[in-house]
């Protein structure tokens, strides 16, 4: 989910190869002056309008200016050009048939098919698979752009849904925390005990407007065992109507007219449920745990100690801690020219690997410290976590103690789950009307709900679905 924009911050991380040098043999990041394609692309003036960062990203920004700055050092017949345009489904159509689009830019893990299918991402396959360090990416990440065996995409980092608890809430209400290996149950509990109508506070804040609302839903619809769609012969077929997604939405219900642990003002939006959680507001939200963490420790002022990552609740004892594996990417325009498209894979893999990516990382930390800000890690890389990379990672992880750490539980116990790759942000928005019904409107019955729901998206998403 959209969600995601503050993991931008992650790209302190990206640390890359040069997949080639300016013509001039070895360098110290590419020791073997090797080229990525036929062309090293030194004998031509080419120009590439590149992804870049929002004006109120300060420092994702710099972090930017400060790799152009070495980019075009390296490669100066490349002229960089700015565009921070932020990528959006209902956006990207006119984009490309105007030709505005970037010569690269950002897009989500649900994305991959739908760009694939309407031709508006090229095909890396020669580039990322001549690439030294394709080997050493985080495999489960990068899978989610490999359609068909071809390669569609670069991840920059991911993440795999979660649930973030304020402990200092639960302690003004003398509530323990949940163990890890927490359930349903668990969740309700603590929700309803934290909850303060009163005073305005909610004991979880799950998503109640947007498409949010149906991706957040859709963590309990896994988790109870279900899924949105199944494939047979080419056809897909809306599934979420099941048992299992009676229990997921029977479950949003108790927490709204049994426990009373939601917000009064439900219809809340991702920016809106993080806002509540940095302000002390609600107990517990769903997203991507650095998104949540990030904001909660920098923007809110809580501490470290008092904002914990827990994996999504399992259904029950002993079942999987189920959350959706989502993450971001960039991608290639395919109507760049070959050249253009070559250049744009240099400087999205630019840091990738690198020890120059590691100093600027560090350098972030210890500015963010000097003004007591933390810095809040992905907890997913695009680089898999036991590579050589990681350890460096780590190792500078370890000398800061202004850098969020998760625990090693949580870590071990998210099981992240895919999004379904067609309609997906079509179902999100359907099932989005049937949470607020449900938050709304008391004594709804699920069932007649999901089937409902399950036509709607059926007849005008799933039903128009070209088989590949």
């Amino acid at each position: 989910m959209r969600k995601y924009s503050m993991l931008l911050l992650s790209l302190m991380l990206l640390a890359a190869v040069l997949a080639a040098c300016s013509g001039n043999g070895a360098t110290e990041d590419n020791p073997g002056g090797e080229a990525a394609g036929p062309d090293d692309g030194s004998q031509s003036k080419i120009t590439i309008k590149i992804h870049y960062p929002l004006p109120d990203q300060k420092e994702a920004r710099a972090q930017e200016d400060d790799k152009i700055k070495r980019f075009t050092e390296m490669y100066p017949n490349v002229t960089i050009v700015k565009d921070d345009w932020q990528y959006n489904v209902n956006e990207i159509g006119i984009k490309m048939a105007s030709n505005e689009a970037p010569t690269f830019y950002n897009t989500f893990a649900t994305e991959a098919q739908m760009l694939v299918e309407h031709g508006w991402v090229a095909d890396i396959s020669e580039l990322y698979n001549s690439w030294e360090y394709k080997d050493e990416m985080n495999s489960l990440l990068q899978s989610q752009f490999i359609v068909d065996g071809k390669v569609y995409g670069i991840t920059q980092n991911g993440y795999v849904t979660s649930t973030v608890i304020n402990k200092g809430l639960l302690d003004e209400k003398q509530i323990p925390l949940p163990d890890m290996d927490w359930t349903w149950d668990d969740m309700y509990n603590t929700a309803k005990g934290a909850a303060d109508p009163k005073k305005g506070i909610s004991g979880i804040a799950p998503m109640g407007k947007g498409n949010e609302a149906g991706w957040n839903w859709t963590n309990f619809l896994f988790e109870a065992g279900g899924e949105i769609q199944e494939i047979e012969n080419g056809k897909y077929t809306a599934i979420f109507n099941s048992e299992a997604g009676v229990k997921a939405l029977d479950f949003y219900k108790k927490l709204r007219w049994e426990a009373n642990a939601i917000p009064q003002d439900w219809a809340l939006g991702w920016s809106d449920a993080i806002n509540a959680f940095q302000q002390g507001r609600t107990a517990m939200v769903i997203a991507g745990a650095s998104d949540i963490i990030d904001s909660a420790l920098n923007q809110g002022g809580l501490k470290p100690e008092n904002v914990i990552a827990y994996p999504m609740p399992a259904y029950e004892k002993g079942e999987k801690h189920i959350g959706i594996l989502g993450g971001n990417y960039l991608v290639i325009n395919p109507n760049a020219t070959k050249e253009e498209q070559e250049m744009a894979f240099r400087y999205i893999t630019f840091d990738y690997f690198t020890d120059k990516g590691l100093e600027a990382l560090e350098a972030n930390i210890q500015e963010r410290k000097s003004n007591g800000k933390y810095y809040v890690p992905a907890p997913l890389n695009y680089f898999s976590d036991d590579s050589e990379y990681a350890q460096k990672l780590n190792a500078i992880y370890d000398k800061y103690d202004n850098v969020y750490r998760y625990d090693e539980r949580m870590l071990s116990l998210i099981d992240g789950k895919p999004e379904a790759q067609y309609g997906t942000q079509d179902y999100y928005g359907v099932m989005a009307n049937v949470v607020q019904e449900s938050f709304s409107k008391e004594g709804t019955d699920s069932k007649s709900q999901l089937d409902e729901a399950a036509k709607t998206v059926q007849t005008r998403f799933f039903d128009k679905i070209e088989a590949p």
